[in-house]
């Protein structure tokens, strides 16, 4: 072998192994994040912290949700407590009223009996769609953006 095969050939003491070329295409990236540059949460992912860690900000708006619900469910509570309630008093105080008859049904019977059924029915769906706007309102507030 003459002195230009040795070099060639890998693996022998004294020769420097030949470098390989790369492949062809874009260079290896490196990502380098700073802290503070990558960490920029929006006002919206704040007060949902502020909410799952139940500080003094996150527990003021749930308290104001709940609140808000209980104010609610009392307001119509006494429209229902009003309207049926207030129905024997009206018995009570005009008795005339009570001896009235619809379709041989006395009215103290329809009222209390049919028509307090879908009232009640009525309440129910007016609560839970006012309900529904009330978490509405919260789930906007949450998300909205400070400005």
């Amino acid at each position: 072998m003459t002195g230009a095969e040795e070099q060639d050939r890998p693996g022998r003491p004294g020769v420097a192994p030949v470098p390989t070329p790369r492949p062809p295409g874009p260079p290896r990236r490196t990502r380098i994040v700073l802290a503070e540059v990558s960490r920029r949460d929006s006002p919206a992912d704040r007060t949902r912290t502020e909410l799952a860690q139940q500080t003094r900000v996150g527990e003021a708006l749930v308290q104001g949700l709940v609140r808000a619900q209980l104010a609610l469910a009392l307001r119509l509570s006494l429209v229902v407590l009003i309207a049926l309630g207030g129905l024997p008093w009206l018995f009570a105080i005009a008795p005339s009223v009570g001896r009235l008859t619809v379709l041989g049904v006395n009215l103290p019977w329809l009222l209390l009996g049919v028509a307090s059924f879908p009232f009640l029915i009525a309440v129910g769906w007016a609560y839970v769609r006012w309900a529904e706007r009330n978490e509405q309102d919260f789930t906007d507030l949450v998300q909205r953006p400070e400005r």
